[in-house]
């Protein structure tokens, strides 16, 4: 019982402890990033002129793309630059794309259609376009993604490293109807970006954006291609090429719009696949991490690992909480427990507020009217931490004791009211 106690004790000081060192954590490398990587650049719409404009191939996985297809390759066919073809591969969507694919292609010359007969699952989609792209250089979106018009400048910029084997693009909300939406806008800006930012600056990316990321194909050769055996490929893939000796970036300046769930039952089971991507990472690359093949990858792997117990710390410390208000220690269950200190949540409050405007000052270049979304970011810890630590506490279990040998197939996505 003694135990019990000391864990309950303890359990307030860790969910406090985490996110506030965390939030310092971030602000730290993403600040460092800022003045290490965009301080020169004034705008996005101004790349920096380069020596060569090497040629890309632009893959646009499609499974039931009717609604958006026309508008992202449309968009994509009227980027700014010299010397790129775009690659369309229908995965044995079940509506109307392929017909409409074909008829794009008849008015988009650089527009090529590859249609697969069944549905096999995005990885599989942009391994097919991979092999069959004429260009080295390779950037790939989402079907509802709008490029902008200087995406493939930027993209070029980010390759002048030759280590740079895989880079991330910038997702920035164009759905934004809802209190959920506009949360979002935040959430990318002052949580997402952020991070992406500080794990460049530390070395590791835990992550790429699936919905725009650029890559070598060397470099997804060396690491043997996207694995159809993952929910979520991009998490899977970063892993994968890091492991393989390449390094991972985030290229703020490659900006894409994108459409980002609005409802409870669509965020919920965005998140709920986001959390399994992290969990089945956590599980296939374990004896990686422990053999120490890749050192720096230990820092992003004890991060997530710290999450993963944050959350279920929280998810417990709720559950505690809730039996102490409803008179449960009158049967003797009492935990004493209080979420989190008076005086402490008002520091993790002014932390985050804190972290919310630095997140603001780097991101206004891309964004000009982002203030506006600040009264909604402050919301945040407050509507996605309680999904984001519930989603963890469900997917765990799911990873560790479901199959391990499951394609990752496609879910229609929830794309907001627009």
């Amino acid at each position: 019982m003694q135990t019990l106690h000391a864990i309950f004790a303890f359990l307030p000081y860790f969910c406090f402890a985490y996110p506030f060192i965390m939030a310092w954590y971030w602000m730290a490398g993403g600040l460092f990033y800022y003045f290490w990587r965009e301080r020169g650049f004034v705008v996005p719409d101004r790349p920096p002129p380069l020596d060569e404009y090497p040629p890309f191939s632009i893959l646009v996985p499609c499974f039931n793309e009717s609604e958006t297809a026309v508008e992202t390759l449309t968009t994509a066919d009227r980027i700014d630059y010299p010397d790129f073809e775009i690659i369309a591969i229908n995965d044995g969507s079940s509506d109307d794309t392929a017909e409409i694919l074909d008829q794009l292609a008849q008015s988009l010359p650089r527009l090529r259609v590859i249609h697969l007969v069944s549905n096999g699952g995005k990885a599989r989609a942009l391994n097919v376009g991979a092999r069959l792209a004429r260009n080295e250089l390779l950037l790939c979106i989402d079907g509802d993604a709008l490029l902008d018009p200087h995406a493939l400048r930027w993209a070029a910029y980010n390759f002048l490293r030759t280590d740079i084997g895989v880079f991330t693009g910038n997702p920035r909300i164009r759905n934004r109807t809802t209190v959920l939406g506009r949360m979002q806008v935040g959430e990318f800006s002052s949580i997402i970006g952020l991070i992406k930012r500080a794990q460049t600056a530390y070395g590791w990316l835990f992550t790429i954006s699936g919905v725009v990321a650029g890559f070598r194909r060397r470099a997804l050769q060396d690491a043997g291609w996207w694995s159809s055996h993952t929910l979520t490929e991009d998490v899977d893939i970063t892993w994968r090429i890091q492991m393989a000796g390449w390094r991972a970036a985030y290229g703020p300046s490659t900006l894409v719009w994108i459409l980002m769930p609005e409802t409870l039952k669509g965020l919920w089971r965005q998140r709920l696949r986001w959390a399994e991507g992290g969990a089945r990472m956590m599980v296939d690359y374990r004896d990686d991490i422990l053999r120490l093949r890749s050192p720096g990858l230990i820092p992003v792997y004890l991060s997530y690992l710290l999450s993963v117990l944050w959350s279920y710390a929280m998810f417990i410390s709720i559950l505690a909480g809730f039996a102490d208000a409803i008179g449960l220690s009158r049967f003797g269950i009492v935990t004493g427990i209080s979420l989190i200190p008076a005086w402490w949540g008002v520091v993790l409050a002014l932390t985050y507020f804190l972290q919310a405007s630095v997140s603001h000052i780097l991101e206004r270049r891309y964004e000009p009217n982002m203030l506006r979304s600040l009264f909604w970011i402050i919301w945040y810890p407050a509507a996605y931490w309680l999904i984001s630590l519930t989603t963890v506490v469900v997917a765990v279990p799911k990873v560790l004791f479901g199959r391990k040998d499951a394609r990752g197939t496609w879910v229609s996505p929830d794309r907001g009211l627009r």
